[in-house]
């Protein structure tokens, strides 16, 4: 008997023992993932890209971003990690440096000439297209040239392009121009099935930004509106490629318009199509150009290709003597720029958007740094929370108020609270290309006492008055209610025109006819007084610096700066996180997902503390990939 019980507790002991030891062997494996890890990411780090990199004499400078072109990288972290160590490139870039590179290579004695390659460029909005347009001019004006390549140019890749010395399409590439387009998913008819109310308030004729909640199309007015600044637009898209390529200003409209019929005549010789219309200079095979590029430059035979470098090991080898060029004289002024990228939310805000708080907190510390004498304010912003937009703006007035001078360069868009956060600085630079405007505001406060109903769930109660839990979510929106918000909304629309008003210098009547809510490009904005010229952000930091006094100066990029272990401890467990999900989530699944999270992402970002929006449904999509 004892025997058995010995045996009986034995086999217990070994089965807990054994257990013990897996979950032992997990825990220090992990422990051991984790130190490589964070060995590998401090490498990653400190290693300095391009330290060694020399830049030879004779070379080409190959600038071919990836990712979406953007003024802040931006990035999840619980994906950053993983994509560095998986080899994959760059999901954003940073158009800073992609100017940067072109300045640098116009001034560096050892580049011959630049490749623009932008396969791998997956979001470039107009007005950054005509930003690369005037480097690539001005890279040209040194005598220096630059050659295009793809396989296949859309309409986003194509319009820097076009202002190449040569344009090369592969034989079977295609010159993808089709005009542009702004369409929305209306979720009308999601919300219906899924029992949400959403009551909406909104002041001005055009602010379509809530007709996805309350429609299932598109209405007349914003049809109208959204024609107007669309053929702008598109207008200055012609220019652009007519200048580059020394054609009619019509020409890319007739190309787009008459494509399917010279497809048809010619037998869908797409490459040979654009280079008989002017709008391509060769059509060659990767092999092809790679052979004539090296009786330019010479061959690298270790990479069988020409001799090149990429622009971002160009920029890490420039760099550190720029900066020994900068310690060697006076220290320069200091000219912080502060990126407002993406919708406009409540509080710090996340990846992909920027927060009230986060935006005011670093204009707070710019203003109370000592070194820094001027700030530049990048918006490339639709809007969005009304009272995150106002913490902006105050931000920017006490800037002024310090005698520090604010100048704002517009994007993409800077439309709606975009356009709300800029209107007090002391000039506001655009480009024609850049979409403004949209002066408006509207509430949406959705209740789900139907959502609930379907569930079994049902709500009653008493109150001491008739507004008492009347701003409940799981009851209707009464009339009392209804009336308070609306009022509210119209007295945020009186805010908006009036501010406007003052700061522009004009009456809040005149700010009124060009308000409502309506969407301009950049250039009926500068013929309606919303904006003060024409721009790029180089020419925002050049009127910085004269409105600052500055003879030399340094832009310093502004963002809040995290210790190393806090940077590292994200990158390691959100990379964990996002391999686990990635290894256990089928694609068909987030594929399945994805859908229904654009369309609910809008309401999860709806966090003013008031319920006011100013934002644009101002979205234009110029390519199959990309779109602003």
């Amino acid at each position: 008997m004892a025997n058995a019980d010995q045996a009986s507790k034995s086999w217990l002991r070994r089965l807990f023992d054994g257990l013990w030891t897996v979950v032992s062997t997990l825990y220090k494996t992990l422990i051991m993932l984790g130190l490589v890890l964070f060995l590998v990411s401090l490498w990653f780090i400190w290693r300095g890209p391009g330290l060694s990199t020399q830049v030879e004499d004779n070379v080409a400078l190959i600038v071919a971003p990836s990712g979406a072109l953007v003024d802040r990288i931006d990035i999840d972290p619980r994906w950053a990690l993983f994509d560095q160590l998986a080899g994959a490139p760059p999901p954003q870039t940073a158009m800073r440096d992609v100017i940067t590179a072109f300045e640098r290579g116009a001034e560096g004695s050892r580049i011959n000439f630049a490749v623009l390659k932008l396969d791998d460029v997956t979001s470039l909005g107009l007005a950054q297209g005509a930003e690369l347009i005037q480097a690539i001019e001005q890279f040209r004006a040194t005598g220096k040239t630059v050659v295009a390549y793809s396989a296949w140019y859309d309409q986003a890749s194509y319009l820097p392009a076009s202002h190449a010395d040569e344009i090369v399409i592969d034989p079977m590439g295609m010159l993808a121009i089709e005009g542009l387009s702004s369409y929305s998913n209306f979720v009308k008819g999601l919300t219906d099935k899924l029992g949400v109310n959403v009551n909406v308030f909104r002041v001005g004729e055009f602010k379509s930004a809530v007709e996805p909640f309350i429609r299932q199309d598109m209405s007349d007015e914003a049809k109208v509106a959204n024609r107007a600044w669309l053929e702008s637009l598109w207008g200055r898209y012609g220019v652009n490629v007519a200048e580059g390529r020394d054609l009619q200003d019509d020409a890319v409209h007739q190309f787009v318009e008459t494509l399917p019929a010279r497809m048809e005549a010619e037998g869908g010789q797409a490459a040979e199509i654009a280079l008989r219309a002017g709008l391509v200079t060769h059509v060659e095979t990767l092999h092809a150009f790679r052979a004539r590029m090296k009786e330019r430059v010479g061959e690298d035979a270790e990479h069988g290709s020409f001799r090149q470098i990429h622009f971002q090991q160009y920029l890490a080898a420039t760099e550190s003597q720029r900066q020994a060029d900068l310690s060697a004289g006076t220290p320069p002024g200091v000219i912080a720029r502060v990126v407002v990228q993406g919708e406009i939310v409540n509080g710090q805000g996340d990846v992909g958007v920027s927060g009230g708080d986060a935006v005011e907190d670093l204009l707070m510390a710019a203003q109370l740094d000592e070194s820094v004498r001027a700030v530049l304010l990048r918006v490339d912003s639709p809007g969005g929370s009304v009272w995150a937009s106002e913490q902006m703006r105050r931000g920017v007035e006490q800037l002024k108020a310090a005698g520090k001078p604010v100048v704002v360069s517009m994007g993409n868009v800077a439309a709606s609270g975009g356009y709300w956060i800029s209107m007090n600085a002391d000039r506001i630079f655009a480009l024609p290309e850049s979409i403004t405007g949209s002066i408006g505001i509207f509430g949406l406060l959705p209740t789900f006492e139907n959502s609930l109903e379907k569930i079994g769930v049902s709500t009653d109660g008493v109150g001491t008055t008739s507004m008492a839990g009347a701003f409940r979510l799981d009851r209707p929106l009464g009339d009392s209610a209804k009336r308070v918000i609306q009022a509210e909304i119209e007295r945020g629309y009186d805010d908006f025109i009036n501010k406007v008003a003052e700061a522009r210098g004009q009456t809040p009547e005149a700010i009124d006819s060009v308000a409502q809510g309506r969407v301009w490009s950049g250039e009926a904005a500068l013929d309606k007084g919303l904006i003060d010229a024409f721009g790029t952000e180089a020419d925002a930091v050049a009127e910085l610096a004269s409105l600052a006094g500055l003879d030399d100066w340094e832009l310093v990029e502004w963002t809040d700066v995290r210790d190393l272990f806090q940077l590292l401890f994200d990158q390691f467990f959100g990379g964990l996180t996002g391999m686990v999900r990635a290894s256990l989530i089928p694609q068909s699944w987030l594929q399945l997902w994805a859908p229904v999270e654009r369309a609910t992402t809008p309401l999860l970002r709806l966090s003013d503390p008031r319920g006011q929006y100013a934002h644009c449904e101002c979205g234009v999509a110029i390519s199959t990939r990309s779109g602003y």
